[in-house]
């Protein structure tokens, strides 16, 4: 209701109007007039402002108001009109009893208003009592015969619409007229701002006001007074603050209007139009409401008198949010919930959207029923489709009320922390411990929880689960085991032959002690000849092994077992916490397996402790086979496969296998996953030298898994792969900026340190700083040991280290550590990780160091690691420069370029093992120091920089194109930069500048 002090803006025709009929009812003219619109536009202030111009002007005044509570008081309006002229005709009209056909006192006043002309002014007639609204009608059949006006005011649709609101022939002498009052414009909410706050607003002030209150002059000057009282200047910083007292003020009138409805029926269908008022049409929701006598058109009128409801395009009226709520907020709470139940039935039979029925379900009791959990699983797969991860785990955490059997609500939990890892990781810590913790768990539940945990960096799962009981079947055997253990029941041997040691952490990982030089120790003594014959063999043992079970339920026991010894491997290699008191060390792989997890991770030791190449191969590619028990395939175990698979040169497979697991993550909407998959990817992508995919898989992750809820063991892993794409990418501010940002304390104890420190590592080598560069990788190695890794292919921070020193002339450490890369390269046995090697050593030697550039450059051509490659085409032209025999790298090139036959884009070492940086490389790697690089050098990218050392060392477009795997067109554009940058004009300046950016 408007408060009597409003001011009347933007209702100047309107008051035109009733001026006119006002001086025509004095000339003897009668007249009808409606004032109509929605609650709060001013009708009844409009009307008191004709009554007082028709006093002003001497026109007699007789005025009535009907409300919700007298609207079944027989005459209560009459009374009031005719209370003027006779004092008893109250008690005559609400105690006489009513005579057929009686209308007391309008002939009475019909002679009176001959004598004067008389204005009856009647506010929200939509309120009217019958036997009033049968007076007036009467009264306006008799207006022609009688100077009297009759002004009237109704919100919406009246209950029961007066004749003379559309006239009808007994009037058509009388002047009928309905005036709709519009809500006020932007203008006349900008002329309130200056009116109410005494200073005009602002346009942000001034259009969030009109938007929030939708013109409603009532709430607009209410809005306001409480405003001016904050003491707040209507600007646009108060724009929230204005907003909060709209939905307060809203609320309020809500409440008042709501506290005046007096129909229960109509209260009742009110609440249900509240509840699913957006989803069922009006006859349904009438239906939910209950049966009652009352005819549907009747309520619709009711509740649009009330002004709780507006007109939505035609039907079903609806009202906003902050209306709702406070209709709802009347309800007591049982009542509620069972309206929403009752609500989410309806919307079931009637074949609504799944979310639709899902927001009712979420309000609601438990129905009971098995599509309640049905309909809030699908509503939860729309809500992560929408990005709605919130609503999404409201919908689960609903379904988790409904009655469920064990299984099916152990499926429902794992489902839910796979979303709450991003948006709650505590809350789905607690819930997959639970999982864990219970034994009446389905199929691979346990596995999957302690999965999705170690995926979220909570290594602590992995030993809550940790098999116990020595001595039943699938208990893990010695792990030194050189002989397969004989087929059960059978009481013969194996078939012979030499099966190959499974390579655990334990045996390669040092415990503690001195780790000051990483470099002596390789931290195995495996022999590379013990490979497939044996593997072969022992897997022929494994499968007899459990093939012998015959019963499914404890087949299922020894494969969960066997998952869970995996996953506990990946704990211990994530976190050391076997030094703790009292944690138990990790238990050995078991040897007679036929799990895809237990594959995964055996193939990942293998590459770690840099032995069983074949092995480790045909272990990463088991890991993505089927389960033979149907069991449901696990995520990090095969993440680990993929790892593995780059460390055996077989990226494009790796690669493979994680777009398929990207496919499956993507499908189950496991967030946690998508961000570790594409994380994985991003390394794969800067080992194969593609930093722009590697930065946009990083940003995707990102996206998916915030660096804010990303766990701390991860957070150096991360953090690594960005430094270095950055790096690679041409950014080394940014790379700069990741490397001198703080890690919590927690990451200082995982595997992942060593990755970042590798990365601090390359990033201080291209800032020719070897001190600070040869400080880090030996860090990188010291942890790389700690947790069991020698194989040079995970980091070459060997050859990288030796690189440093040797700039430091320290030539002695140098080789030393050049030749145990080579060693164990040469006992790991790709090309790429020996070629890298060997490249690192030539880059150190003395003598013979063209003929060593030779074979890295015939290693790495056989490989798939093309920026290694290029890097040793340069460095051996480089070498045969000062011999005068540059043909012999121009044949080289032509025969990579022959016999590469489609190779894939080879890793980068680790990381990254990039080419000397723009500035140059530290001195002492060559004869003797060169000149300083010139200006502008340091300004090329990556890619610039290796086009114009491969130009500079005489090789044509062509044959650089071939070399990078680019076309012409790109190494025409990037020695085009060069050029700019450089200030030169051509290959021979080019040429000139050569042996100063080289370095060597």
């Amino acid at each position: 209701m408007a408060p009597p002090d409003l001011p009347l803006f933007e209702r100047d025709r309107e008051q035109a109007v009733l001026s006119a009929v006002i001086g025509e009812l004095r000339s003897g003219r009668p007249a009808l007039v409606t004032v109509t619109g929605e609650p709060g536009l001013g009708q009844n202030e409009l009307l008191r402002w004709a009554a007082g111009q028709a006093r002003a002007r001497g026109v007699h005044v007789l005025a009535a108001r009907a409300t919700s509570a007298e609207h079944e008081l027989r005459y209560g309006v009459v009374a009031q009109l005719l209370a003027p002229e006779d004092r008893d005709i109250a008690t005559r009209l609400f105690v006489a009893p009513q005579r057929p056909g009686g209308l007391p006192g309008l002939n009475h006043l019909l002679t009176a208003c001959h004598d004067r002309p008389t204005l009856l002014v009647v506010q929200d007639v939509q309120w009217l009592d019958p036997a009033s609204l049968r007076w007036l009608e009467a009264l306006a059949r008799r207006l022609p015969r009688a100077p009297l006006a009759l002004l009237t005011s109704t919100t919406g649709t009246a209950i029961d619409r007066p004749e003379w609101s559309v006239g009808t022939p007994l009037t058509g002498l009388a002047s009928t007229i309905e005036l709709a009052l519009p809500p006020l414009t932007t203008s006349g909410v900008s002329a309130a701002v200056r009116t109410v706050c005494g200073v005009p607003g602002d346009t942000d002030f001034t259009d969030a006001l009109a938007q929030a209150t939708r013109g409603v002059p009532a709430v607009v000057h209410e809005v306001l007074l409480r405003f001016t009282r904050t003491g707040c200047a209507p600007r646009a910083e108060h724009v929230e603050h204005l907003r909060a007292l709209t939905a307060e003020v809203v609320g309020d009138h809500a409440a008042q209007a709501l506290s005046e409805l007096r129909d229960p029926v109509a209260v009742d269908v009110l609440r249900a139009l509240a509840v699913c008022g957006d989803l069922l049409d009006f006859p349904l929701v009438c239906t939910l409401a209950g049966l009652h006598p009352v005819p549907e058109a009747r309520l619709r009128a009711t509740l649009m008198a009330s002004g709780l409801l507006t007109p939505r395009d035609g039907s079903p009226p609806g009202h906003d949010a902050v209306v709702r709520a406070r209709i709802l907020e009347e309800m007591p709470a049982a009542d509620r919930a069972d309206l929403y139940a009752r609500a989410a039935r309806l919307a079931q039979r009637v074949a609504v959207a799944d979310q639709g029925i899902a927001e009712l379900l979420l309000r609601a009791r438990p129905v009971g029923a098995p599509w309640a959990v049905a309909t809030l699983r699908r509503g939860f797969a729309a809500a992560l489709r929408s990005g709605r991860r919130d609503r999404a785990t409201a919908y689960l955490a609903r379904a988790l009320d409904e009655p469920l059997r064990s299984e099916e609500r152990a499926r429902v939990e794992l489902q839910l922390a796979s979303v709450q890892m991003v948006t709650a990781p505590t809350a789905a810590e607690r819930r997959l411990h639970g999982l864990i913790r219970s034994t009446g768990t389905g199929t691979g539940l346990r596995s999957q929880a302690v999965d999705l945990c170690l995926l979220g960096g909570d290594t602590r799962a992995a030993r809550l689960a940790q098999p116990t009981g020595p001595g039943t079947l699938g208990d893990p055997a010695p792990c030194d085991a050189d002989v397969p253990a004989p087929r059960r029941g059978s009481g013969t041997g194996s078939p012979p032959g030499r099966r190959a040691r499974a390579v655990a952490g334990d045996a390669t990982a040092p415990r503690g002690g001195n780790t000051s030089d990483p470099s002596h120790r390789d931290g195995s003594d495996e022999h590379p000849e013990r490979t497939t014959t044996a593997d072969n063999d022992a897997t022929v043992s494994e499968r007899d092994e459990l093939a012998t079970v015959g019963d499914p339920h404890e087949l299922a026991t020894v494969s969960e077992r066997h998952e869970l010894i995996a996953l506990l491997r990946v704990a211990r290699f994530l976190r050391h916490e076997e030094t703790c008191p009292g944690v138990p060390p990790a238990p050995a792989l078991p040897e007679h397996s036929h799990s895809p997890a237990v594959a995964g991770v055996r193939a990942w030791e293998h590459a770690m402790a840099g032995v069983h190449l074949e092995a480790s191969r045909r272990l990463a590619r088991a890991a993505f086979a089927p389960d033979p028990g149907g069991r449901p395939p696990l995520v990090t175990p095969r993440l680990f496969a993929c790892r593995a698979l780059f460390l055996t040169d077989d990226g494009d497979e790796a690669e493979a296998h994680l777009a398929t697991l990207l496919n499956e993550a993507h499908r189950q909407r496991a967030a946690i996953a998508i961000a570790h998959v594409l994380a994985v990817r991003a390394d794969l992508h800067l080992r194969h030298g593609r930093p722009d995919a590697a930065a946009r898989d990083l940003a995707a992750a990102e996206a998916e898994l915030p660096p804010a809820r990303l766990h701390p063991l991860f957070v150096p892993y991360w953090a690594s792969l960005n430094l270095v794409a950055d790096l690679q990418n041409g950014r080394p501010d940014r790379a700069r900026e990741i490397a001198a940002r703080p890690v919590p304390s927690l990451s200082e104890e995982c595997a992942t340190s060593a990755y970042l420190l590798f990365a601090r590592g390359v990033l201080a080598r291209s800032e020719d700083d070897p001190q600070r560069a040869r400080a880090y990788f030996r860090a990188c190695g010291r942890w790389l040991l700690h947790y069991g890794c020698v194989n040079p292919a995970v980091l070459p921070w060997r050859s990288l280290a030796a690189e440093a020193a040797h700039a430091l002339g320290d030539d002695a450490e140098a080789l030393r550590l050049t030749r145990e890369e080579v060693r164990l390269a040469a006992r790991w046995g790709t090309r790429s990780a020996l070629g890298r090697a060997e490249l690192g050593l030539a880059v150190v030697i003395r003598e013979n160091r063209t003929e060593h550039f030779r074979a890295a450059v015939a290693t790495l051509s056989e490989s798939p690691a093309r920026t290694d490659y290029t890097r040793a085409v340069l460095e051996l032209a480089s070498a045969e420069s000062a011999e005068a025999e540059r043909r012999t790298a121009l044949a080289l090139t032509s025969r990579r370029a022959s016999t590469a036959g489609g190779v894939a884009p080879g890793p980068l070492p680790g990381f990254s093992q990039a080419l000397p940086a723009p500035a140059g490389v530290p001195p002492g790697r060559g004869a003797a120091p060169h000149p300083r690089p010139p200006a502008g050098w340091p300004a090329l990218s990556p890619a610039e920089h290796e086009t114009a050392l491969l130009a500079a060392s005489g090789l044509a477009n062509r044959e650089i194109a071939t070399t990078l795997s680019v076309t012409t067109r790109a190494v025409e554009l990037r020695l085009s930069g060069v050029y700019r940058k450089l200030r030169i004009r051509g290959r021979e300046e080019l040429r000139a500048l050569r042996y100063g950016p080289e370095g060597g």
